[in-house]
């Protein structure tokens, strides 16, 4: 049997994956959730919720955990019904008051979180197990090609225990998409990797999608993760949908001030609504319809917190400061304000602890909201 840990040779190899634009590509499917509501006890997992992956697309379901986005997606693998509303696969109702289609004539295809390969099952077996109308020859044969293209036809033989996280999650991923799937949902399926290969293993990954043409339902509680992947982003947040648009739509758009947090850190400020302006003591800035004041919560990223070129801007007292590489994260006391503001500063240009310079904001960083706001999520 072979060892747990291959050769650096053997490792190097299996990093890479196969040639591009080989996969086999699929009809894509389109799916709808329609008004749908999911409870367990007293407990609101889902509440009311609608939306429509649309064919070819790569959506992600985004938020904390908890939130309602895994039973969304077994209520689309036909793992678990919706109390109430309906699924639609291609327009026909596959899960509500009057139908129920299994999952297995559904052609949805799901990759859990934790990969779930058969330990007692060869690599190729495991990708050929979702082909078991084929003949085996003609089965194995296909999950041969597919592995093939993750770049694990070398290790078609070996045993699941023998792999590493990430090669385990590419067995996965050829097994969900040999049957050529119209949709594929995957559950935080990146989440078991370490950093360093997250990166790469999801650009690989986006491409492969893009190949299979198939649509894709990803469930991911990490901001950075869904706008890296996302054609369109379904934000949850205890059991509703929040928001849904672009990655630049939630991330330069949120709709409350609970989602602009979850997308990057923020300082917060409070502002005086004076004629459609909020003023604070960073300056003033456009405030929209929605805040009637006389309070509102403005928030600013980091980044929004530039020094000031060619004179003007707020003076601010250098409290801490922390290098983080191209980067100087800093903590600014401004008068006016009880507590100092981060902000990320070129690192060849940020002033010393102690230090004092002019500073102004990016008006693009800053979001005004109610005073009266829900809670972080």
């Amino acid at each position: 049997m072979r060892s747990a840990e291959p050769s650096p040779e053997r490792q190097s190899d299996s990093r890479r994956w196969g040639t591009r634009g080989t996969a086999a590509a699929t009809f894509a499917g389109q799916l709808s959730f329609e008004n749908v509501s999911r409870r367990f006890g007293k407990t609101a997992a889902v509440e009311d919720v609608s939306f429509t992956l649309n064919p070819g697309e790569i959506a992600c379901l985004l938020g904390p955990s908890g939130c309602g986005k895994t039973t969304l997606l077994r209520i689309a693998a036909g793992i678990d019904k919706p109390d109430s509303g309906r699924l639609l696969f291609d327009g026909q109702e596959v899960a509500g008051p009057d139908r129920f289609v299994p999952p297995e004539r559904r052609n949805i295809g799901l990759m859990f979180q934790d990969f779930a390969l058969f330990p007692h099952l060869p690599i190729i077996d495991n990708v050929a197990f979702g082909l078991n109308a084929l003949p085996r020859d003609a089965a194995r044969g296909i999950a041969l090609h597919a592995l093939e293209r993750v770049g694990l036809a070398h290790y078609a033989e070996s045993y699941p225990h023998s792999l590493s996280g990430g090669e385990q999650q590419r067995v996965a991923l050829a097994r969900a998409l040999v049957p050529r799937p119209q949709v594929l949902l995957m559950d935080e399926p990146f989440s078991g990797l370490d950093q360093r290969l997250r990166e790469s293993v999801r650009a690989e990954t986006l491409t492969l999608l893009r190949e299979t043409r198939a649509s894709c339902l990803l469930v991911t509680h990490d901001p950075v993760e869904a706008m890296g992947l996302a054609d369109r982003i379904f934000l949850m947040r205890q059991g509703r949908l929040i928001q849904a648009g672009t990655p630049e739509e939630l991330y330069r758009h949120p709709a409350d001030a609970p989602a602009a947090r979850f997308f990057s850190d923020t300082d917060e400020v409070r502002g005086e609504v004076r004629d459609g302006q909020v003023v604070t003591a960073l300056g003033t800035f456009s405030c929209p319809e929605r805040v009637r004041g006389p309070d509102a919560l403005v928030l600013i990223r980091p980044q929004g917190i530039r020094r000031a070129e060619g004179g003007g801007g707020t003076e601010g007292l250098i409290t801490e400061t922390r290098f983080q590489g191209d980067d100087v994260k800093c903590r600014i006391l401004f008068k006016g304000l009880d507590e100092p503001l981060t902000a990320l500063l070129d690192s060849r240009a940020a002033p010393q602890r102690g230090e004092t310079a002019l500073f102004r904001v990016d008006p693009d960083h800053v979001f005004v909201f109610e005073t009266a706001t829900p809670q972080p999520i």
